[in-house]
């Protein structure tokens, strides 16, 4: 589930959509914008892997319990500072 395997394709696996998201925090955003901006991007690469809402929560859940997402005071998403 978090890595490749025989069940779980590359581009499903948790790390790889996890990456994706984080490159896709450049600036502060909502939840539901991060949604919209993934989604789109799938469709644009014309990929055929489905990813529901729960998997791609599942992957935010991850890189917030390795801490490289924070919440902002604003209330959006954004990467987590490096200290």
């Amino acid at each position: 589930m978090l890595l490749p395997t025989k069940g779980v394709s590359t581009q499903r696996a948790l790390v790889t959509v996890g990456s994706e998201l984080l490159e896709a925090l450049e600036t502060p955003k909502s939840v539901s914008a991060l949604w919209e901006q993934y989604i789109a991007r799938v469709q644009n690469q014309g990929r055929t892997d489905h990813i529901t809402f729960d998997w791609f929560s599942l992957a935010l859940a991850s890189l917030f319990a390795i801490n490289l997402v924070e919440w902002a005071p604003s209330g959006h998403l954004r990467r987590a500072s490096v200290s």
